[in-house]
């Protein structure tokens, strides 16, 4: 490499590294993070992230399920998952909402979502 390449690429390089430094010293707590939320939403809002993970690993699951070419089968398993995903995402409400009204309502999807989960299951043991 010769010196101008060098001293470009030098140059460069502490240039970048500035702007860097620059940039996050300008973030404030309200600047967003990775997730898309500040801090403090975060911070406020920790269930957020327990209701994406499980939504999204309750997609990858149902993606992932082998339809079996029997419609009623594969709906009795697929509305198993779902309802299953249901309940996860209703639990973070629960211990981490701020609404009386949600709350409420997570509380009844874990009741209804929980009874149509078992009628679901009875249903695929009667018919295998």
């Amino acid at each position: 490499m010769n010196a101008i390449t060098f001293k470009t690429v030098a140059s460069a390089c502490a240039l970048a590294a500035f702007a860097l430094t620059a940039a996050a010293q300008t973030q404030t707590p309200t600047s967003p993070t990775p997730t898309g939320m500040s801090p403090a939403q975060m911070q406020k809002g920790g269930g957020s992230d327990e209701m994406k993970k499980s939504m999204m690993s309750g997609m990858d699951g149902m993606q992932k399920m082998q339809m079996s070419g029997d419609t009623d089968k594969d709906f009795a398993m697929l509305m198993k998952m779902h309802h299953q995903q249901a309940l996860e995402m209703a639990k973070p409400e629960i211990t981490h909402g701020e609404s009386p009204e949600l709350k409420a309502m997570a509380r009844k999807i874990i009741k209804d979502q929980t009874k149509e989960i078992a009628q679901l299951d009875a249903w695929m043991k009667k018919n295998p």
